[in-house]
């Protein structure tokens, strides 16, 4: 890692300082602790995964993993660099939520064509159950993945056109309080 890696330069530094909810010390931390774990500053999906799976260690949580690693890297380009990965942590960690949830619609929305199809949906809670299922008690109602998406169906696609859109998504994510302590927000945000 040559000298010129080891430090954000001054004015990607105040760049990101301004897209992001991290200041410049902060920004300089992570910079550090981003590089001391990808040492070639970028982050591989088998990496992402390997990391992702220390929080799930009775469950399986490479599926899921996958799906946040694909919303993380922006560019697509099957990796993540700093840029990416401080971008969604702002988000993701101290974003309004509104910001919480349109990022979480990407992750969902699977094709990326604006709209949540169940199949999408089944997908993503069906990686979820993988990485908690075994240390969480799921109740009556959603027992399964398939039972969990149409309850999330039943309540959320309420044009009953088979697919969510952003506007569907946010409106009936913000009425279910679960679903709001999950994305660990204040409501009144």
């Amino acid at each position: 890692m040559g000298k010129q890696n080891s430090k954000l330069k001054p004015e990607v530094l105040m760049d990101l300082a301004g897209q992001t909810n991290f200041n410049e010390d902060e920004l300089r931390e992570w910079y550090k602790g981003f590089l001391k774990d990808c040492p070639s500053g970028y982050l591989t999906v088998e990496e992402f995964k390997k990391i992702y799976g220390n929080y799930f260690p009775f469950g399986d949580a490479s599926k899921f993993a996958e799906h946040v690693f694909r919303t993380f890297d922006k560019n697509g380009d099957g990796t993540i660099d700093f840029r990416e990965f401080i971008c969604a942590l702002s988000i993701t960690s101290r974003g309004k939520l509104d910001q919480k949830l349109k990022w979480a619609f990407t992750m969902y929305d699977l094709d990326g064509n604006g709209y949540i199809s169940r199949v999408e949906m089944l997908e993503i809670v069906t990686g979820i159950y993988k990485m908690v299922a075994t240390v969480m008690k799921m109740p009556e109602d959603e027992a399964t993945p398939e039972m969990r998406t149409d309850k999330i169906f039943r309540a959320m696609d309420k044009n009953l056109d088979g697919k969510l859109s952003l506007a569907e998504f946010i409106e009936g994510a913000k009425s279910d309080l679960s679903i709001v302590q999950l994305l660990q927000c204040d409501i009144s945000e």
